[in-house]
C-alpha cells in the first residue's frame, strides 16, 4: 500500500464512513457534521470576549468521548471537532478585538492596534474582510505545509533549534514588541519587565512557591486567563467608562461609531496586502513548527516585521490595513503548523494541539510520532490513515471559513450600531462571567480585576499593555528554555552564546532595542 492508497483511505473515512442522512445522492457522515458543528461553535467562541477555542476545547472534550466512546471509530468524530473549533475561533477572535478594541485571547491583540483604528475611521466592514482573507489565506498556507512536509520539517527543526537557541528566540521576540509597539522603547521594556515578574509568582520549579508574599492564594501562582484578560479586556473597558463619563459630561452626549464609505474587499486591497499575508503566513508557519511557542509570538513577529518593511502612507497602529493583515495572517498559520511537532513528534506545539493529543491518547489507536508516516510492504497502516483522515477535516474546515467564515464576518460589522453604554457591561459580565467558569474561584475575578486596574493606569500613562501581556505569556517558557539550556550545555553560563543561531538572535535582539531608541519619538 502506497501513500496515495492512504490518502484515498483518509478521505473515504471522513466522508463516508457512518453516513448521517445523504444530500443530492452523497452521504453525510458524522465526522462531517462534527466538523460543522465544531466550527459554527468555535466562531462563537472566539467572537466572544473572554472565551478561546482552548477553553470551548478543554469544556467539549470529555462531552465528545462521552458520546463517542473509547472505540477508534470515534477518532475522527472527536478530532474533527476540534479542529472545528479551532478554525472558527481562530477567524471569530478578531471581530471583538477590530469592533471594540477588547481582544478575546492574547492572539487577536496585536489586531487592535490597527484593526480599531479602522473601525474608529467608520471601516468596521473592510477592517473585518481584510482580517477574514488574511486569516484564512495565512490557515490555509499552513495546512498545505502541514500536509507535504509533516514527515520531516519538525525534525528539521528540531535538529537546528536546541534549547538555548529557543531561549534566544523567545527573547527576540520580547526585544522585538517592547521595541517597535508603542513611542517609546523603554515604557516597552518596562512593561515586559513587569509581565514577567507577575509571571513569577508561585511558579518555581524546585517545588517552593516564590514571591507569594505567605499567601495560599499566591502560592499556587496568577491565574494566565485572569491576568491577560484583565489587562487586555476589564482595562481597556474601565478607560472606555471614563471616556464615556467625560463624553457625557462635556457634550452631554455620546456618540457611537458610524460606518462610512465602501466596506467591501476589492481586488486592488488584496493585491496591496498580499506581501503583509505572505510573509507573516510564513512567519506563522515557522514558529507553529516550534513545540511549545505558539501564535502569539506569531503575531509579534508577524507584526514587527510588517511594520519593518512597510512603506506605505498610514502607520501602523492608526488604522492601517497592513497591519490586520500581518497579524491576523501570522496568527492564523499556526493553527496547521501547530501539528507539524504533534504528528511527527508527538509533541504539543501550543495548547490547541494539547487538546488533539489528548483525544488520540483517550481514544487510542492513534499514536503520534515518527511512525506515523511509516510503511508497511502489503499492509495498511492504520495511523497513517487517520492522520490524512485528520488533514481531510482540515481541509474541509478550510472551505468552510472561505465561505461561512466570511458570510459570518461580513454580518458582523452591525455590531458596531451597539450604544457603548449598553456594550460595555455586557463586555465585563461575559469576561468575569468565563473567568469564573473556568477558575471557579472568586480570587480568580479578585485577580482580574486588580489586572483590569493594572491594564488602566498602563492606558492612562501611555504605556503599551502589549509587551506586558507577551511576556506573561513567555515568561514560563523563558524558564523552562533556559533551565533546560543551561542543563544540557554542562551548566555553561554563557550557554545563549553556546551556538552561531542564539548568538544571532541575541545580537539582533540588542541591535532591535538599540536602533528603535535611538529613533524613538516620545509622545507619551
Amino acid at each position: 500500500m502506497g501513500v496515495l492508497d492512504h490518502i484515498w483511505l483518509g478521505v473515504v473515512a471522513v466522508f463516508t464512513a457512518d453516513p448521517i442522512f445523504t444530500l443530492a445522492g452523497l452521504p453525510f457522515s458524522t465526522t462531517i457534521m462534527m466538523v460543522v458543528l465544531g466550527f459554527l461553535g468555535g466562531i462563537v467562541v472566539g467572537a466572544t470576549p473572554g472565551l478561546g477555542g482552548p477553553f470551548a476545547m478543554a469544556i467539549s472534550l470529555p462531552i465528545l468521548i462521552s458520546i463517542f466512546g473509547f472505540e477508534p471509530d470515534a477518532l475522527l468524530p472527536v478530532l474533527g471537532f476540534l479542529v472545528g473549533i479551532m478554525k472558527g475561533s481562530t477567524v471569530g477572535g478578531a471581530v471583538p478585538a477590530i469592533l471594540f478594541n477588547t481582544p478575546g485571547t492574547p492572539d487577536s491583540l496585536m489586531t487592535t492596534l490597527d484593526g480599531y483604528p479602522l473601525t474608529k475611521k467608520g471601516k468596521p466592514g473592510k477592517a473585518l474582510r481584510i482580517a477574514h482573507f488574511s486569516s484564512v489565506s495565512g490557515d490555509t498556507f499552513s495546512d498545505i505545509v502541514l500536509i507535504t512536509c509533516a514527515p520531516f520539517l519538525a525534525i528539521l527543526v528540531e535538529k537546528f533549534l536546541d534549547f538555548p537557541e529557543k531561549a534566544a528566540l523567545i527573547i527576540l521576540s520580547l526585544a522585538f514588541v517592547s521595541a517597535v509597539v508603542g513611542r517609546n522603547v523603554w515604557k516597552g521594556m518596562a512593561a515586559a519587565l513587569l509581565g514577567m515578574f507577575f509571571a513569577y509568582i508561585g511558579t518555581g520549579e524546585d517545588g517552593y512557591p516564590r514571591l507569594s508574599l505567605g499567601t495560599d492564594g499566591l502560592a499556587e501562582g496568577l491565574p494566565l486567563i485572569s491576568a491577560v484578560l484583565g489587562v487586555l479586556i476589564i482595562g481597556e473597558v474601565f478607560k472606555a467608562l471614563e471616556d464615556m463619563w467625560h463624553e457625557m459630561r462635556e457634550k452631554s452626549v455620546i456618540t457611537n461609531i458610524k460606518m462610512k464609505g465602501d466596506q467591501k474587499l476589492h481586488f486592488s486591497d488584496i493585491r496591496r496586502i498580499f506581501p503583509f499575508i505572505s510573509i507573516s503566513a510564513g512567519i506563522g508557519t515557522m514558529i507553529g513548527a516550534l513545540p511549545g511557542i505558539g501564535s502569539t509570538l506569531a503575531a509579534t513577529l508577524g507584526y514587527a516585521t510588517g511594520r519593518k518593511v512597510y512603506k506605505g502612507d498610514t502607520p501602523f497602529g492608526e488604522g492601517a490595513p497592513e497591519g490586520v493583515a500581518a497579524t491576523e495572517a501570522a496568527n492564523s498559520a499556526v493553527a496547521g503548523a501547530n501539528l507539524i511537532p504533534v504528528l511527527s513528534l508527538g509533541i504539543p506545539g501550543n495548547v490547541s494541539a494539547v487538546f488533539i493529543i489528548l483525544a488520540t491518547e483517550s481514544i487510542g489507536g492513534f499514536n503520534p510520532g515518527p511512525q506515523v508516516f511509516s510503511l508497511v510492504p502489503d499492509q495498511i497502516n492504520q495511523e497513517m490513515v487517520y492522520a490524512f483522515g485528520l488533514f481531510t477535516t482540515m481541509i474541509f474546515a478550510n472551505g468552510l471559513n472561505w465561505t461561512f467564515g466570511g458570510v459570518f464576518m461580513r454580518s458582523m460589522g452591525v455590531m458596531v450600531r451597539v450604544p457603548k453604554q449598553r456594550l460595555l457591561p455586557i463586555v465585563l459580565l461575559l469576561t468575569l462571567t468565563a473567568i469564573y467558569v473556568q477558575q471557579t474561584s472568586m480570587f480568580a475575578i479578585y485577580i482580574t480585576l486588580f489586572f483590569g486596574l493594572l491594564g488602566y493606569l498602563m492606558r492612562k500613562l501611555k504605556i503599551s499593555v502589549l509587551p506586558f501581556v507577551i511576556a506573561f505569556i513567555l515568561a514560563n517558557n523563558l524558564e523552562e528554555a533556559m533551565r533546560q539550556a543551561f542543563a544540557v550545555t554542562g551548566s555553561d553560563p554563557w550557554f545563549l552564546l553556546a551556538s552561531p543561531i542564539s548568538v544571532v538572535f541575541i545580537a539582533l535582539s540588542i541591535v532591535v532595542v538599540v536602533f528603535f531608541a535611538r529613533n524613538q519619538k516620545d509622545l507619551g
